[in-house]
């Protein structure tokens, strides 16, 4: 990014191993972190320390705050807290960019637009699934370029891996990690808007359970989302049960049918042998075709990095962070708990 100014950056919570991409990405392109701040040592924290051996941690919060030479503060603390954080950078003159969810409750939700708003500062929620998925660029790209015709629905699985005996005590405190649906159905809900181009949508249908893991009865282990804006539908199924014999996380995956084909993204791995992840299948009228999409580019962060410099919203509209946000809790909060049959 040698047309800006150089990027400094704080990291405020390191609770979850997706702040380890959010970190190496930015350093990548050229962002320097300062230091990290984090409430309790974590095992998370220890992956932290490996990865980035010369980021120091500082004792208080504060020094990052107030710090005038950071721009950016980056967060993947406790679920429930990232929104007050968030509200906390932006207050002190700080952009802020938070793993999802961003918000857990409408009352955090309204208060963090309040703030985005009386401060101009940016709180971003990296909607990883797919802003760091090249398979994603690339079925943007085409169906912007029109491949598919016009956007019927998105179906989007987002299966993940449980890992029981790594998770810390605040995963199955649905308080903490705010349901599901808030939680994992985010990233789709986000691609659903994304791809449709619809400002808004209707939730026709939400449930979710706890279907096989009585031992944690605070866990929702199922959810299903159907949504629907106009003549344009999703549907979404997020679980924790992915089993241990798959070579990756989640067999993540994204159907999007247009009135002129479809494409289909196998996310993570391809289990019919492909090697690597990013795989996308275009089918139209003109044939069907594979597309490797591993050297596609991930624009988030660059964009990230001159928004903050531009005071643009290149990497994502406030109108649109938000708006997942409120439909997800708006889904999380209707939706019917399936009682499972054990």
């Amino acid at each position: 990014m040698s047309n800006y100014p150089a990027l400094r950056f704080g990291v405020i919570g390191v609770d979850h191993r997706h702040i380890y991409d959010q970190v190496r990405s930015l350093i990548e392109i050229g962002a320097e972190c300062v230091a990290y701040w984090t409430s309790t040592a974590t095992a998370v924290e220890a992956g932290f320390n490996t990865r980035f051996p010369n980021i120091p941690r500082v004792a208080d919060r504060q020094q990052l705050l107030n710090d005038p030479g950071i721009a950016l503060i980056v967060c993947a603390a406790m679920p429930c807290d990232r929104a007050e954080l968030g509200i906390e950078a932006m207050l002190h003159g700080k952009d802020f960019l938070t793993d999802k969810p961003g918000v857990t409750t409408v009352a955090q939700l309204e208060h963090v637009k309040k703030v985005q708003q009386q401060t101009d500062k940016i709180f971003s929620v990296n909607f990883s699934e797919r802003f760091e998925v090249r398979a994603v660029t690339k079925a943007t790209e085409l169906v912007r370029a029109g491949a598919i015709g016009k956007v019927l629905q998105t179906i989007g699985l987002g299966p993940h891996r449980l890992n029981r005996q790594t998770r810390p005590a605040w995963f199955f405190d649905p308080a903490c990690y705010g349901g599901i649906l808030v939680d994992i159905a985010s990233h789709q809900i986000d691609q659903f808007l994304h791809f449709t181009g619809a400002p808004d949508a209707n939730i026709l249908m939400s449930r979710y359970g706890n279907l096989a893991h009585p031992d944690d009865p605070g866990l929702q282990d199922f959810g299903e989302i159907l949504l629907s804006h106009g003549g344009a539908s999703g549907y979404i199924r997020v679980d924790w049960f992915t089993p241990d014999g798959l070579d990756a996380w989640g067999d993540g995956r994204l159907t999007i049918l247009g009135t002129e084909g479809y494409i289909e993204l196998r996310k993570y791995i391809d289990i019919a042998g492909r090697p690597g992840k990013d795989h996308l299948f275009l089918v139209n009228n003109e044939g069907a075709q594979y597309i490797d999409c591993a050297n596609e580019p991930l624009p988030y962060y660059t964009n990230i990095y001159q928004d903050i410099f531009e005071r643009t919203e290149t990497a994502m509209t406030h109108k649109h962070c938000f708006k997942v946000c409120e439909l997800a809790l708006a889904a999380q909060s209707v939706a019917q708990r399936i009682e499972s049959e054990r």
